[in-house]
């Protein structure tokens, strides 16, 4: 899986290749002695390919370890029920050698991301992204995770928003960000989510779509469901506006079958991502040329 956005921040603990041999070797020793190197490390997480059919995703960050718990709790449970490849855990890995989490053992799915190589043919695309959505966004179980900051009202993430948006005024221009506060302020007029929780990847960007491009660059994968939680689909379907024109838009949007508030609300999370991008940009470029490529499709509109 060759999708995850290079990050900067410096993980908790140290995760290479010695401690991975001694992990493998304790726990899944008929793994111990594929052929491993490091694919990168996200946010949260480090990934490693091992062999040719397999990767090991382990939490670089305390604040990441429940979230490969609930990728490992749920995702066997919902990857049957969806029309693309997801990395469902394999094997689980307990604490152990001192590292302090759970890690697991996934399928390696081929491929580039959406970012890197885009799909070239944005039509198709869209209809696949938008029916993968319909699928995932079911009603979710009681007992599924809560994410503070994705699948909750929009007004929920207003005081970080405002925040960054601030810091990001000397960047825009004065107009630019009054432009981009207009689109927030319309975004929180919105009914909000008012069924059941549903299912929410929860940090469904470019970075976290893979493409084929031995199958005409179609989407092949979605990866990293660590922001997986119950709540508004509003927040996935802001990738829309990261990926395709208003014709392709609307066809996503269709196929999803989602209504206009949600939509309008989608549109208010594709600001807030916007802006989290390019707060983020001197660590990470890349989540950067995201935010200001996002950012302008929705002047656009």
């Amino acid at each position: 899986m060759s999708g995850s956005a290079p990050a900067k921040p410096f993980g908790e603990v140290r995760v290479g290749e010695e401690l991975l041999r001694a992990l493998l070797r304790e726990q899944h020793p008929d793994l111990a002695a594929l052929p491993l190197h490091e694919v990168g490390s996200g946010w949260d997480n480090a990934v490693f390919r091992l062999g040719d059919e397999y990767c090991l995703r382990l939490p670089r960050r305390a604040a990441a370890a429940q979230l490969v718990e609930n990728e490992q709790r749920w995702l066997p449970l919902l990857a049957p029920l969806l029309p693309l490849p997801v990395p469902v855990p394999l094997r689980v890995g307990a604490p152990a050698q001192g590292y302090p989490w759970a890690w697991s053992v996934c399928p390696w799915l081929p491929g580039r991301s959406a970012f890197a190589a885009p799909p070239l043919d944005v039509s198709r695309a869209a209809t696949t992204l938008g029916a993968f959505l319909a699928a995932l966004h079911r009603p979710a179980p009681p007992e599924a995770p809560h994410n503070p900051m994705r699948g909750v009202p929009l007004m929920a993430r207003a005081e970080v928003f405002a925040r960054q948006l601030a810091a990001l005024t000397a960047t825009l221009g004065e107009e630019t960000t009054r432009r981009v506060e207009r689109l927030w302020t319309q975004s929180l007029e919105l009914p909000p989510w008012r069924a059941a929780p549903a299912w929410v990847h929860g940090d469904l960007h470019l970075f976290n779509l893979l493409t084929d491009p031995t199958r005409d660059g179609r989407l092949a994968a979605v990866i990293d469901f660590g922001d997986l939680c119950a709540g508004d689909p509003a927040t996935d379907l802001a990738v829309a506006w990261m990926l395709f024109d208003a014709s392709d838009r609307e066809r996503l949007r269709r196929t999803s079958g989602c209504d206009d508030a949600t939509w309008g609300r989608a549109r208010g999370w594709a600001v807030a991502f916007a802006v989290v991008y390019l707060a983020h940009a001197a660590q990470d470029p890349e989540i950067g040329q995201l935010g200001h490529r996002l950012l302008g499709r929705l002047l656009d509109t």
